[in-house]
C-alpha cells in the first residue's frame, strides 16, 4: 500500500470532517455531556461511548454515560476510574446534563425507557450513528454515515478531524467497536478503511489476541447450554434458504445466563449451507418477543424489518413484535416467506 493510498483510507471526507466541526462547535469546556446507546448496548455502543467519553475530556468536557439498560459484563474492560457510568440511576442521571449525545442509533424509540424523559429534554441532543435514520430521528445535529462500518470509525474521525489523542484506552474502546460491528472483519461491511483504522488501533496499542479472548472467548457454561437448547429448536425451509430459531422467557434464569450471552446466536443458522434469511426468536415474557434478522448475498433485513417498527442495516436488523412467541413465530415466518418469494415489497 502507497502513502498516498493509506493516506486517503485514513482520513475522513470533507463532508464528514464538517459535520464533525459543526457538532463539535456546540459543545464547551466545563459542559456535563450524558452519552447514551440502543437497549441492550453491544459492542460498537459501548466501545464508542468509552472512546467519546475519553476523548471528550480532553477538551475539558465531563462525559456521563447513562443507558436504557445495563452496561454489559463483558464490556467491563472498557470501563476505568475515568469513566463515569451511571445507567444504573435511569432517567434521574439525566437531569443535570447540558448536552445529550447518541450514539449507534437514530431511532428514538431504540433509547427504550429513556425515550419519554429524551422527549422532553430542552438541552441540545445529537446523535453520531451509521445506520438508517428510523421514524422518530434523534437530535438536531448528527454526524451520521450509513458508509461507515460502525459508529466506532465516526468517533475515530472526531479524534482525527479534532486533533485529539487516541490513548491506549481509547483505541482499545475503538477496536472493540469496529471488531465487532464488523463480526470480526468478515461481515460486508468490512471496507478497506475499516482495516485501516485497525492497523492504527493496533499501531496505538491495542493487543488483537487479548482483544479475541476478552471478547469472543470467555464463554460461560450456561450459554453453551443456551447453545443447545436453541439449536434444538432449529427448523429450516432450504428451498427458499430460510433458518430460524428461538429461545423461551425462562432460557436465562435456567441457565443462569445474562441478555449479552444471547448475542451472535442468529449467526448459527445464518451459517447453514444456502440460507439466506435467520430469524433468532427470543420471548421476553409479557407478552414481548424479540426477532433478530441476518442475510446473506441480496437480502435486504432492513427494509423487511421496518415492517415491524424496527431496522439496522441491510444484513442485520432486529425488531420488537407483540404476542406469543408461537404467535409471533407464525406470523413473521409467513411473511418471511413471502419476502423471500419476491411477494412482499
Amino acid at each position: 500500500m502507497t502513502g498516498a493510498v493509506a493516506d486517503g483510507l485514513l482520513t475522513a471526507s470533507e463532508a464528514r470532517q464538517a459535520a464533525i466541526r459543526e457538532w463539535f462547535a456546540a459543545l464547551r469546556p466545563g459542559m456535563t455531556v450524558a452519552l447514551s446507546t440502543h437497549i441492550n448496548a453491544d459492542g460498537d455502543g459501548c466501545g464508542s461511548e468509552a472512546a467519546l467519553a475519553r476523548l471528550l475530556a480532553q477538551r475539558g468536557i465531563h462525559c456521563r454515560i447513562v443507558n436504557p439498560t445495563p452496561w454489559p459484563g463483558m464490556f467491563d474492560f472498557l470501563l476505568g476510574d475515568d469513566i463515569d457510568e451511571q445507567s444504573a440511576r435511569g432517567a434521574a442521571a439525566l437531569d443535570d446534563i447540558d448536552a445529550l449525545v447518541v450514539l449507534d442509533i437514530n431511532d428514538l424509540r431504540r433509547l427504550g425507557h429513556l425515550a419519554d424523559r429524551v422527549r422532553a429534554l430542552t438541552v441540545p441532543i445529537s446523535v453520531i450513528d451509521h445506520h438508517v435514520a428510523g421514524d422518530e430521528p434523534v437530535g438536531t445535529l448528527a454526524v451520521a454515515d450509513t458508509r461507515a462500518c460502525a459508529t466506532g470509525e465516526l468517533v475515530y474521525d472526531i479524534a482525527m478531524t479534532l486533533g485529539l489523542d487516541i490513548t491506549p484506552a481509547i483505541a482499545q474502546a475503538l477496536y472493540a467497536a469496529v471488531l465487532t460491528d464488523t463480526g470480526s472483519f468478515r461481515f460486508s461491511n468490512t471496507s478497506p478503511r475499516a482495516h485501516g483504522i485497525a492497523a492504527m488501533l493496533l499501531a496505538a496499542g491495542v493487543n488483537p489476541e487479548e482483544m479475541y479472548r476478552r471478547i469472543y472467548a470467555q464463554v460461560s457454561v450456561g450459554r453453551m447450554q443456551l447453545l443447545r437448547e436453541a439449536l434444538a429448536s432449529l427448523g429450516s425451509d432450504p428451498e427458499l434458504g430460510l433458518s430460524h430459531i428461538s429461545v423461551a422467557s425462562d432460557v436465562m434464569e435456567r441457565f443462569d445466563v445474562t441478555g449479552e450471552e444471547l448475542d451472535g446466536i442468529v449467526e448459527h443458522p445464518r451459517s447453514i449451507v444456502g440460507t439466506r434469511l435467520a430469524l433468532f426468536f427470543r420471548d421476553l415474557g409479557h407478552g414481548k418477543v424479540k426477532v433478530s434478522f441476518r442475510s446473506t448475498g441480496d437480502v435486504d433485513v432492513q427494509q423487511f424489518a421496518r415492517r415491524y417498527g424496527g431496522g439496522g442495516h441491510a444484513k442485520a436488523s432486529g425488531a420488537m413484535l407483540t404476542g406469543s412467541l408461537e404467535d409471533v413465530r407464525e406470523r413473521v415466518l409467513a411473511d418471511a416467506r413471502a419476502y423471500l418469494r419476491g411477494e412482499l415489497g
